[in-house]
């Protein structure tokens, strides 16, 4: 076990072996590799710390949570650069959520620009989706209004028949 100071939870213990190495870095932090993937049990929400900058973090979340039709699509190359053999049993991602200070409620996705962790290696890549549709800004609330009302309306529509 060592002790890191996080940005989220001020410091705590990690187990070291818990580590994941981002070979590239993150897109313009390409200097930070190594870093601590922490969970909040109370919050869909994650946190990627750097375990050499403690006040660099990027809070994470699942997509599927908010945009149910998420299609994690991008190159093979991708994977094989995490050693990803088998995306069904190594595979987590998530996407980097940003938070405005003043308005939380704006808070965007970026879709664009997933994170990739193979687990079992502790290897981890951002990498580019091959989905042109996606943006580095989607409005996590605008989604999550639009999966709301499709839910709604396919209720409706069972209820007529």
């Amino acid at each position: 076990m060592k002790k890191i100071l996080t940005k989220p939870f001020g410091e705590i213990e990690v187990d070291e072996s818990q580590m994941i190495i981002f070979p590239d870095g993150l897109f313009g932090f390409e200097n930070y590799k190594n870093y601590f993937l922490l969970e909040n049990p109370d919050s869909p929400f994650l946190w990627l710390q750097s375990a050499d900058e403690p006040t660099l973090a990027f809070i994470l979340i699942d997509p599927y949570l908010f945009k149910k039709d998420y299609e994690l699509k991008i190159s093979d190359e991708e994977f094989y650069a995490i050693q990803i053999e088998d995306k069904e049993k190594e595979l987590l991602h998530f996407v980097i959520v940003t938070v405005p200070p003043d308005h939380p409620e704006k808070m965007t996705a970026n879709l664009q620009g997933p994170i990739i962790i193979n687990i079992n290696k502790k290897l981890g890549k951002q990498a580019i989706s091959l989905r042109d549709d996606y943006t580095v800004r989607c409005s996590i609330l605008d989604e999550l209004e639009k999966s709301s009302k499709i839910e709604q309306n396919s209720n409706k529509k069972v209820e007529a028949k």
